[in-house]
């Protein structure tokens, strides 16, 4: 499919109610069509992997033709660059978990990235940090404990960022490398724990969010 037939039929689906309902959950809706992911997931089957596609729709700037593009895109194509790049552009919080969790943690600069953008002032580079972290405890099999150990100190020092894409995904990667982590899951409380206890109320806020989660999920195993 080319990308003119790709952005046509985008367009065929689109609905603006869905548009305003998405606002209401913050999702964006500069460039956003309204297209629901179920309906994009159907494309990308169709579509197939194809990089040269997937850079096109990126440069689009439509909003469901970026989430599109991290499906069909082909992550041992996908350069350091490309990755900063788009999460440069990141503008929903959407957009960046898609991307993350659909292509970015399938690449080889995942964790490099994940311990890296937390460390950008942008809201949404920052999340973008935090969602590969959350990607990657859920979804690589193959990851060994040591490779998510070195995003608790992360965690921790992020823990204070009260911007609510933020914190929410600061809380999402704790309570993920905890639950999908059993060698870690004791430390991912600790982490909690401590947080629990410092003066910041957004830290706590994490903390509390995540302890009540990871305790029952642990007395349910």
């Amino acid at each position: 499919m080319s990308f003119e037939e790709t952005v046509k039929l985008l367009k065929k689906h689109a609905n603006p109610k869905n548009v305003e309902g998405m606002a209401r959950f913050g999702i964006s809706s500069k460039n956003t069509l309204g297209v629901p992911v179920y309906t994009l997931r159907d494309m990308a089957k169709k579509i197939k992997s194809d990089h040269t596609l997937a850079l096109k729709l990126w440069k689009s700037e439509i909003h469901e033709a970026r989430i599109l593009a991290s499906m069909v895109d082909e992550a041992d194509k996908v350069t350091e660059s490309q990755m900063d790049l788009w999460a440069g552009d990141f503008d929903s919080w959407d957009v960046c978990d898609q991307v993350c969790s659909n292509l970015f943690d399938k690449t080889p600069y995942a964790y490099k990235k994940a311990a890296q953008w937390p460390k950008n002032k942008k809201e949404f580079v920052r999340r973008a940090g935090f969602a590969l972290m959350a990607a990657l405890a859920w979804q690589d099999k193959n990851a060994v404990d040591n490779d998510f150990r070195k995003f608790f100190p992360i965690i921790k020092k992020y823990s204070t960022d009260e911007r609510n894409f933020v914190k929410k995904a600061v809380n999402w990667a704790l309570r993920n490398i905890g639950k999908k982590r059993p060698g870690l899951r004791a430390e991912a409380i600790e982490t909690a724990r401590e947080l629990e206890q410092t003066d910041n109320k957004t830290a706590r806020w994490i903390a509390k969010d995540a302890l009540r989660e990871l305790i029952n999920f642990g007395l349910h195993k």
